[in-house]
């Protein structure tokens, strides 16, 4: 085995996948959380690993945890309560940070609170390493190529399927809790807070999709991502009305294992346009299951700070940090991902009154 990475929360649905990325791609996973029992079970799944228990509340349990190591990745929701202290935790051990983190309160927590203290260590840290957040970003990056501003961004999430994991839920909570049951917008070149109800509208996917209702303004992870490192004006999001229905249902069950990976058989198209005066540009992706595909790009992450393919040092998002289309082209075995097709969209999106969604629905679940 090669080099160590910690993953702090590995017995989790996401840390499962992660850990076996690792280990597919030759590294020595380094199981971690609160829950020895969770964690022996895991390790014996994967003969050689040692699991190391650790808890937020202990800084000494997680120094321990990440002696050693050469890169930390956070699986552990609610990030609002994991990040900040395995954060602290990777600062004191010299290593890269890494998390799957859609909460986007943690995240603008990240930014805020480490970009100083990680730059002047020279350690990286990256958040929203994951389908939301860094798939998006690293999209919106290569559509944008040499630009360095735009009027617009426009993210568009074809889901088939939404199944939600219990993490996600309590992360969604945890979100929802702290704004106040207000969503924010990216909209001016700035976050706004607002409680609009959320427009129903239709948006011209490529194939196979093709037009579907969306639901607008469905803010994740890539408002906070995006503008942290691109100049750009206005950022929308949209996702599928299925998607959104069985999230706001309580009774949507979590994802089921469909293939010896133990992915699911949900699929997404994740549909980037940007804008800039006249000229557009478009980048899209297709894959399964949105937990399963966030392991290899944290994996991939890990991969190039380690080996010095990084373009910053302090808290950054994947597309600062990395050349977003080769990091791209390099998850072709997890990603099919075409850039600059059909130029030919619709930004004028329609409003559809047919579609019904719970106006209950708040936008910053996790996963």
């Amino acid at each position: 085995m090669g080099q160590s990475v910690a993953v702090f929360g590995a017995y989790g649905h996401t840390g499962r996948f992660v850990v076996a990325e690792l280990r597919e791609r030759g590294f020595r996973p380094v199981p971690v959380g609160r829950d020895a029992g969770k964690l022996a079970a895991l390790a014996a799944e994967h003969p050689g690993s040692e699991a190391r228990p650790a808890s937020v509340e202990d800084a000494d349990s997680l120094d321990r945890a990440l002696a050693g190591t050469d890169a930390v990745i956070n699986c552990a929701g609610p990030f609002a309560d994991t990040v900040a202290p395995v954060v602290e935790a990777a600062l004191r051990a010299g290593i890269p940070y890494v998390d799957v983190a859609a909460e986007i309160e943690a995240n603008l927590d990240t930014f805020d609170r480490f970009a100083e203290r990680a730059r002047a260590a020279g350690t990286v840290v990256v958040p929203a390493m994951a389908f939301y957040g860094g798939l998006g970003d690293l999209l919106a990056t290569a559509a944008m190529d040499d630009w360095t501003a735009a009027d617009e961004v426009h993210i568009a999430y074809g889901l088939n399927s939404w199944h939600p994991t219990p993490g996600t839920r309590l992360s969604g909570t945890v979100s929802r809790e702290r704004r106040g049951d207000r969503r924010l917008r990216h909209t001016g070149g700035r976050l706004t807070h607002h409680q609009d109800e959320l427009p129903a509208l239709e948006w011209a996917f490529p194939e196979p999709l093709g037009t579907r209702p969306v639901i607008g303004e469905f803010a994740m992870a890539d408002i906070v991502t995006v503008p942290s490192h691109l100049a750009v004006t206005d950022l929308h999001s949209y996702m599928t009305v299925e998607a959104v229905r069985d999230l706001a249902a309580p009774q949507t069950p979590a994802p089921v294992a469909a293939d010896e990976r133990g992915r699911s058989d949900q699929t997404f198209l994740v549909d980037v346009v940007v804008r800039n005066g006249g000229e557009r540009r478009r980048a899209v992706a297709r894959g399964r299951d949105i937990y399963a595909v966030s392991a290899p790009l944290a994996v991939e992450a890990v991969h190039r700070i380690l080996t010095g393919r990084t373009r910053t040092v302090g808290v950054a998002s994947a597309g600062e940090a990395f050349d977003a289309v080769d990091f791209l082209r390099a998850l072709s075995g997890h990603l099919d991902v075409d850039l600059n097709v059909d130029l030919n969209v619709d930004l004028n999106v329609d409003v559809d009154p047919s579609v019904a969604v719970e106006p209950a629905v708040a936008a910053g679940p996790a996963l």
